[in-house]
């Protein structure tokens, strides 16, 4: 069996790999080649090319690479039509795979894709696009699939691997101290800890890196025994960041050893932090699902380019857009937008997580959740994926 696969970033490098060693539990013999990322191949995945050419969000970013996406997306769909495998897996990024897939069915390539875009909360034109791209649509989460099944469209819900990984009773105290032991950190259990996370992009980071750190100075003036947590996915955005903080600290004259070393930083380990804090201060998307999973409270904040962020206002057609409020269907957690990203906006919000007012009513939410997306996704995906291969004579 060989299958084409194509991740674009971090979070579907994960899945895709998972996919990939479970189909391989059940066909040994099954070749992987795409555009991949580390984890997909350790497992296994010929890259064609790295998955972190793919990595990059809104307008004006895929504007600036739009010559080099496009060279990439006519190598691919060259090589399997010229080498056409059994099917072909777009995971997530679906501005470009859904355009790969479009043309590998009209070549009579079965196509799958793996992570719904937000079809049911803007550019719901799109559907026809899907409907023509793909023969199957796995999706993450419940509401994904009622979606779809409204708009005849073939669908599978698998649930999300972060569930199925992530043990239901997180959150307790103990697990906030066997965090803080495997990260080697010298923190008191009686230590209040903030994990701060400004996104896996360069783009997102360097956005993101002034009001975070802003945010988390002002914070220390109110709580001066805090201390924070900050993973991130590589050398670069961690040098972003780090060249912030030691520019801010330095502009206002605070640099001394004492509050640099309220600032923690790892590379990777971005659960294990989450899990080591008490609150956390995020840019949305996967991180938000994952501390929901942890039980942490959260507050999300984020920032677009301008013209990205306008076009998108306009077209929305849902009041939320992290994944805890699209999954509870209703304000759980606090988001923050665009120029409100700012450390008298921000602080006494962070401040406010470590207090827990409401925290009940919404662990219970929490929990929840969490159970209902346990669905053994790696698994359940990859015999959706061999169910259609065998319907169709092909295994």
């Amino acid at each position: 069996m060989r299958i084409g696969i194509i991740a674009g970033e971090a979070s579907g490098d994960i899945l895709a790999s998972g996919l990939i060693n479970a189909i391989l539990e059940q066909y040994p013999e099954a070749q992987f080649e795409g555009i991949a990322g580390p984890l997909m191949i350790k497992s296994g995945c010929k890259a064609l090319y790295p998955a972190e050419k793919l990595s990059v969000m809104g307008l004006v970013e895929v504007l600036a690479h739009y010559r080099e996406l496009s060279t990439i997306r006519k190598d691919i769909i060259q090589h399997f039509i010229q080498n056409p495998p059994d099917v072909f897996i777009g995971v997530d990024a679906p501005d470009f795979n859904l355009g790969v897939a479009a043309k590998l069915k009209v070549a009579g390539i079965t196509t799958i894709h793996y992570v719904s875009p937000s079809v049911w909360a803007w550019r719901q034109y799109r559907l026809a696009k899907i409907a023509r791209a793909v023969d199957l649509m796995l999706t993450l989460f419940p509401f994904e699939a009622r979606f779809y099944e409204e708009h005849h469209i073939s669908v599978k819900y698998v649930g999300h691997t972060l569930a199925d990984e992530i043990d239901p009773d997180s959150g307790s105290q103990d697990s906030i101290l066997k965090a803080r032991q495997a990260l080697n950190l010298d923190i008191d259990i009686d230590q209040p800890v903030i994990a701060a996370l400004p996104g896996s992009r360069m783009s997102e980071v360097s956005r993101l890196a002034e009001p975070f750190i802003s945010t988390l100075l002002q914070c220390l003036q109110t709580r001066p025994e805090l201390k924070f947590v900050i993973p991130f996915i590589n050398n670069k955005t961690q040098s972003i960041f780090e060249t912030e903080l030691d520019q801010q600290l330095e502009r206002h004259s605070v640099y001394d050893k004492n509050i640099r070393t309220r600032f923690i930083l790892f590379q990777g380990h971005s659960r294990e932090v989450m899990a080591a804090s008490n609150g956390v201060l995020l840019a949305s998307g996967t991180a938000a699902l994952e501390a929901l999973l942890l039980k942490k409270p959260m507050l999300v904040a984020y920032k677009l380019a301008p013209i990205t962020y306008w076009i998108a206002k306009r077209l929305l057609n849902v009041p939320y857009y992290s994944l805890p409020n699209l999954l509870a269907g209703e304000y759980l957690v606090e988001e923050i937008t665009q120029n409100e990203v700012c450390a008298e906006v921000l602080a006494p919000k962070v401040i406010k997580l470590l207090s827990n007012e409401s925290w009940n009513d919404k662990l219970k939410i929490f929990e929840y959740i969490h159970l209902s997306l346990r669905q053994s996704a790696d698994k359940t995906a990859a015999q959706a994926v061999i169910d259609l291969l065998t319907a169709q004579d092909k295994i």
